[in-house]
């Protein structure tokens, strides 16, 4: 079995895409600097270094590990902080990136596995859902480093002899979600739900996101392991869901009955995204298993379950 550095493993989806390859028996080394992370969300049974990818002790974490793929999820996920913050964006996101990317190469990793974004990537859309080919047109510095870095995974995939796979994520939610950031609409929502504390939406609450299971997620990486040779590839459900229909169904599962509070828009954020993952299906036989409902059931049990148990 091959040995994959995942960055960004004690990190929401890092860590769900860790656990997933040590199920499939690889063996997993987890590279992350835990800024704002749960350590407790590293598999105890992946090897970990606590690195900043834009420092120089990366390439000796290469040279000690020789890992043969990289999965490169390390990344600053917030799109309002990228809007007040774009410089420190650059500097991780971009950056950092071509950091993992250098030491990739220089270490003759085989293969890179790229977590990208759609949700951030296309703008507002000109068409629904937006396959791979729509105009690349981000309204956040987010979006913008992680094309950015899209084009330096494809300058190292044919400059130095390494094939990649890019996955362009929809909004992904679930288990272990942070609520206390920006990012993550469903884990806000069902923390403060729990807690009968009240809720924010911003804008009128119509903008509609595709929701994608964390779990669908992991299972789309253990595809790009062996399919998808230097491809692009959307992963979401082609289904919109609004925000305020998502505060419905979570006050539902939480029994919450306190009204959103409506607040004025964020700047960077889309009215509508969707996403058509066709050609995931066609190249790596990737497919959402999860319901919309089912996810929300799973993601509101598990917060429910770590607040009784205090972890919460």
């Amino acid at each position: 079995m091959p040995t994959v550095l995942v960055t960004g493993g004690a990190g929401f989806i890092g860590s769900h895409v860790a656990r997933t390859y040590l199920s499939h028996g690889h063996r997993v080394v987890i590279a992350d600097n835990l800024a704002g992370q749960r350590k407790d969300l590293i598999p105890k049974e992946a090897e970990f270094h606590q690195v900043d990818i834009r420092d120089a002790a990366l390439n000796d974490l290469f040279a000690e590990v020789r890992p043969d793929i990289v999965n490169h999820h390390a990344a600053q996920i917030s799109v309002p902080y990228s809007v007040r913050e774009p410089l420190k964006d650059l500097s991780i996101n971009v950056y950092g990136s071509a950091n993992v990317l250098e030491a990739a190469a220089r270490h003759h990793v085989k293969r890179f596995i790229f977590a990208s974004t759609g949700g951030a990537l296309y703008g507002e859309p000109q068409y629904h859902p937006c396959d791979e080919q729509h105009p690349i047109m981000p309204l956040s510095p987010y979006g913008v480093a992680k094309f950015c870095t899209e084009q330096y995974v494809r300058y190292y995939a044919q400059m130095r002899d390494m094939t990649s796979v890019v996955l362009r994520y929809a909004n992904v939610y679930g288990p272990n979600q942070d609520p206390h950031g920006e990012a993550g609409v469903v884990a806000i929502f069902t923390q403060r739900m729990l807690e009968k504390e009240p809720s924010v939406i911003f804008g009128d609450g119509e903008q509609q996101r595709d929701f994608v299971y964390v779990g669908d997620v992991a299972q789309a990486n253990v595809l790009a392991l062996d399919l998808g040779d230097n491809g692009t590839y959307n992963i979401g459900t082609g289904a919109g869901h609004s925000v305020n229909e998502l505060h419905r169904l979570l006050g539902q599962a939480t029994a919450y009955q306190v009204p959103a509070e409506y607040e004025q828009a964020r700047p960077g954020d889309v009215l509508r995204i969707t996403l058509d993952s066709s050609k995931a299906a066609r190249d790596l036989g990737w497919r959402p298993e999860t319901s919309f409902q089912k996810g929300l059931e799973l993601t509101v049990q598990s917060f429910a379950d770590q607040r009784s148990s205090g972890d919460g």
